[in-house]
């Protein structure tokens, strides 16, 4: 059995889903905007604090150590961001305070150049070491080939074998 909607009750219950419906869109474009009072979004810090190292961790990058301390590096990187400064500012504003250990990449000055030198001028040495070893180990010496060659069998003292094998079999 089917029961009639009341037409009082159906406009009810339209304007009712209208109006969540409207809610709901309103809710998600508000929650899409984001906490961003500054204009400084967490990938601009992110793509800053990415290359730096926590000073407290050993070789971890700023942007995904846990730590307190990273934390407040990350605090700091948005302040100065808002505050206007360039991400080579920022950078050299840590420097400046920890060292350039703070940073992922040595500056190209001083010894920190043999960094981006020495080991490619390696792998190029090695690569031609293994080349000459390998190649060594097919090359054929002509002095073992003439070792290994006999020298032509007199035909009597073949003669004289092939008896014995005959003589033998029979």
């Amino acid at each position: 059995m089917l029961h009639k909607i009341r037409p009082s009750t159906q406009k009810i219950t339209s304007l009712l889903m209208l109006t969540l419906m409207l809610a709901s869109v309103i809710t998600g474009i508000a929650s899409a905007q984001g906490d961003n009072p500054d204009g400084v979004s967490a990938d601009d810090v992110n793509a800053i604090a990415r290359q730096l190292f926590c000073p407290v961790c050993e070789n971890t990058p700023l942007d995904v150590c846990p730590t307190q301390a990273c934390a407040q590096w990350r605090a700091m990187i948005r302040e100065k961001l808002v505050a206007g400064w360039s991400e080579d500012e920022i950078k050299q504003y840590f420097v400046d305070q920890y060292g350039a250990r703070a940073l992922s990449e040595p500056p190209l000055q001083g010894f920190n150049w043999l960094v981006y030198i020495v080991p490619p001028f390696l792998f190029v040495i090695g690569a031609y070491i293994l080349y000459r070893g390998v190649r060594s180990w097919y090359q054929v010496d002509d002095d073992l080939d003439q070792s290994f060659t006999s020298e032509p069998i007199d035909d009597e003292y073949l003669a004289r074998f092939e008896d014995q094998l005959d003589s033998s079999q029979k």
